[in-house]
């Protein structure tokens, strides 16, 4: 099975991910902050092209197209970041004075017309660099930044948001830490039916960012731990399915989602390969057993909560050989 967005479970996937609140709700307090985001992409740029036959086809870098917003009496992050279509990371990414949270009356911000990042580039860079830096796709950067070929000192990286620490020079392709995450979500490798981070769904003319990877199986194939930690989570989730969420060392947290039944619960301690419960079968009537799946999510604590990451930076197995 390709990755098809008109394809029935890759649609489904992006669905589900696509409808995950911003700043919702967590179920027991643990699951943190969603970075869903979703970007128009009509008009905007074209995912696959890297290369335009005339510079007049792009759109103005988002950089150029700032506007600034002057703080009124009552105003929060939070109502200024709905007035515009941003969330507040956006804001605060843009706006150092307002990393505490708070902004004042007649202060005066930065607004982007789209959620992300301004980032510094190092000399000799380029896209290709950049986009592994920040999990993104070169495509997708060469033309939010103007179809440039020389990679400007400062550029802007849609979907990644702000938080303390987060790497705002985009240097050389960082070093990987050591992980406690040595397993796989599964017994076997498996095709990845849908991808993290930036995926185009034409079908809704968007950008769709997918904060895990949904990895194809049989129903009732047992779901693993891929690594020690203390189950936070087990149960139902409205989005998610049947849920498992384990926190493990060095800040790390993994979600496995659509499952059958749950193994486990909330306060176990569970050891790498540990089983959590079997893969659900799909949701159609159709006894189509190619549609069933996992979806596996890492994330990082931070001061924002956890934040989704991209397993092949956590889990080796998971790496694209």
């Amino acid at each position: 099975m390709g990755i098809d967005c008109q394809d029935s479970l890759v649609g489904r996937i992006i669905g589900q991910v696509a409808a995950l609140p911003l700043l919702g709700s967590p179920p027991m307090g643990q699951l943190g902050v969603a970075l869903t985001v979703a970007m128009v992409a009509t008009g905007l740029f074209t995912p696959r092209a890297i290369a335009q036959s005339s510079p007049a086809a792009c759109p103005p870098p988002v950089l150029s197209r700032l506007t600034r917003h002057r703080v009124a009496a009552g105003e929060t992050l939070a109502t200024i970041g709905q007035r515009y279509g941003l969330i507040p990371a956006t804001i605060m990414g843009f706006n150092a004075a307002t990393q505490g949270g708070t902004v004042s009356p007649g202060q005066e911000l930065l607004i982007p017309p789209y959620n992300g990042l301004r980032v510094s580039v190092a000399p000799g860079q380029t896209w290709q660099q950049v986009a592994e830096t920040y999990n993104s796709r070169a495509d997708v950067l060469f033309e939010v930044n103007g179809c440039v070929t020389a990679v400007p000192t400062s550029v802007f990286v849609p979907g990644v948001n702000w938080f303390p620490g987060v790497r705002t020079t985009a240097t050389a392709t960082p070093t990987t830490p050591a992980s406690p995450l040595q397993g796989y979500p599964l017994p076997q490798r498996s095709q990845i039916v849908v991808n993290y981070g930036w995926q185009p769904d034409p079908a809704q003319g968007k950008l769709i960012f997918n904060t895990g990877v949904a990895l194809a199986s049989s129903p009732g194939t047992s779901v693993l731990a891929v690594g020690a930690g203390t189950v936070a989570f087990a149960g139902s989730d409205g989005v998610y399915g049947n849920l498992v969420v384990v926190n493990h060392a060095q800040g790390l947290q993994t979600r496995y989602a659509n499952l059958d039944t749950l193994a486990v619960r909330a306060g176990q301690t569970v050891r790498q390969g540990d089983r959590l419960g079997p893969v659900a079968a799909a949701a159609d009537d159709d006894d189509d057993d190619d549609d069933s799946f996992v979806f596996f999510e890492v994330r990082l604590n931070s001061p924002m909560g956890w934040v989704a990451q991209d397993p092949q930076d956590f889990v080796p197995a998971m790496v694209l050989r």
